[in-house]
């Protein structure tokens, strides 16, 4: 290619940048977007492993997924072949009453082959906010069925994420995203964050006595559900305390309360096992999951459901659903997306780079403006002591690097198909824009 023609499609692709800008701000509502005063956008391309282009051919390192979703990578042939395949052999019917398809079968059996014990069976949705408004509405229902109807209570944590929806929303214990919303669905109760700072001993025993010191102040026999992460994502990527997990398992299980486990960020690879539920010893009655399920390469969520909630809804008519359950395409891809998952090895890979660059951020923390570096396989945060981090997200963005700003948190979490150098560039470029943010 001559000096001529290089400067010609650098200039068409800047004009092309300029329309799609220009288009963007004019016609566009985006998600988290301040309505009337649109940002410049970043319009992507295209995208192969961990990297993305944006259209005017700038390359940058995807350190968070987009949003947690494609532990594959971009740019996989053989998703695009699975959903072009199942488009030309059936695009779509409805799952509802009696209709059914082989590859939302075939997905639900894989899923319930690699779930935790107990789980048997599974409803699917679009995503993790319509995941966790089945999760919320199946364990009221289990628990009125069961002739408890006063259980309707759900215990929910501060700092936990569990969607946008009317009961998703409800239960997300992060003030700034419920604000100006007016009422929302009633019977939730929120607990402390389950964030501890290393070396605090005592703090699973605390965080143990307000669950059950609020049962007993609820009353036991009104609670229906406890909802949570495994590991907080939007709040933080925070890990449990040691033990968290399966003593609060057991007072749950004492009073009759069903445990919803949110592992829309956490499953299908991204702490190092299929689920985190393994790795915390956890025994779910629900399982909410989307994002890895699919690569992000088309909506598909599913709600796995355990041994207790079936019994306890046995019989009942369950008056809900969504246009497109168990969709054809999005289970053939996801079906495909499980195997590249396996094949790969990214499990154990999530496992072994996460702690690479877990290890590479850790010096930060002698910084006085950072309170602490932590992560959980390919699950990594950054929480500064206060302010706004957002200076550090863009300034990362101007040098090739893609994080993600949560408050006062930056949060990672790279596709699993990551190279080692792609990491330590991540955690070079984001050393340095920590360390000028003093």
């Amino acid at each position: 290619m001559t000096m001529g023609q290089q400067v010609a499609r650098v200039r068409d692709a800047s004009a092309r940048a300029r329309e799609l800008a220009e288009l963007d701000n004019r016609t566009l509502v985006h998600p988290h977007s301040v309505i009337g005063a649109p940002a410049e956008p970043l319009v992507l391309d295209r995208g192969e492993g961990a990297l993305v282009w944006d259209v005017e051919g700038r390359e940058y390192i995807d350190g968070t997924c987009g949003l947690w979703q494609c532990p594959v990578g971009h740019g996989r042939r053989e998703l695009a072949d699975a959903a072009a395949e199942q488009i030309a052999r059936l695009e779509f019917y409805s799952s509802f009453g009696d209709y059914s398809n082989e590859p939302s079968i075939r997905l639900a059996q894989r899923l319930v082959e690699l779930a935790p014990p107990g789980i048997r069976r599974v409803f699917f949705t679009n995503g993790g906010s319509e995941g966790n408004e089945t999760a919320i509405k199946l364990a009221r229902l289990a628990q009125h069925h069961a002739g408890r109807p006063e259980r309707m209570v759900v215990l929910a944590r501060s700092g936990g994420y569990h969607g946008m929806g009317g009961g998703s929303l409800a239960a997300t214990g992060i003030d700034r995203l419920r604000a100006g919303y007016g009422p929302l669905v009633p019977g939730i109760e929120f607990l402390g964050r389950p964030h501890v700072p290393r070396g605090d001993a005592g703090a699973a025993d605390r965080l143990i006595e307000e669950l059950e010191e609020r049962i007993e102040r609820i009353g036991p026999d009104r609670v229906a559900a406890f909802i949570g992460e495994p590991v907080l994502g939007v709040g933080g990527m925070v890990p449990p305390p040691e033990g968290y997990w399966p003593r609060v398992q057991e007072v749950l299980r004492r009073h009759g309360v069903l445990l919803i486990v949110d592992e829309i960020v956490t499953a299908f690879g991204r702490t190092g096992h299929w689920f985190a539920s393994e790795r915390y010893g956890i025994e779910p009655d629900i399982i909410v999951t989307a994002k890895g399920l699919s690569s992000g390469y088309v909506p598909m969520g599913a709600v796995l459901l355990g041994d207790r909630v079936l019994d306890l809804a046995d019989g009942a008519q369950f008056l809900h659903g969504f246009t497109y359950n168990g969709h054809p395409v999005g289970a053939a891809v996801a079906l495909a997306n499980l195997e590249i998952l396996r094949r790969e090895g990214l499990l154990e890979r999530a496992e072994r780079l996460g702690g690479r660059l877990l290890d590479a951020l850790r010096p930060l923390e002698r910084l006085d403006h950072v309170l602490e570096v932590r992560g959980v396989g390919m699950m990594l945060g950054v929480e500064f002591t206060g302010g706004d981090t957002s200076a550090v997200q863009a300034g990362a963005r101007a040098q090739g690097v893609i994080v993600r700003a949560s408050g006062t948190s930056i949060v990672l979490s790279p596709p699993l198909v990551i190279t080692e150098e792609q990491v330590d560039t991540l955690a070079r470029v984001l050393t340095e824009q920590v360390e000028s943010a003093r």
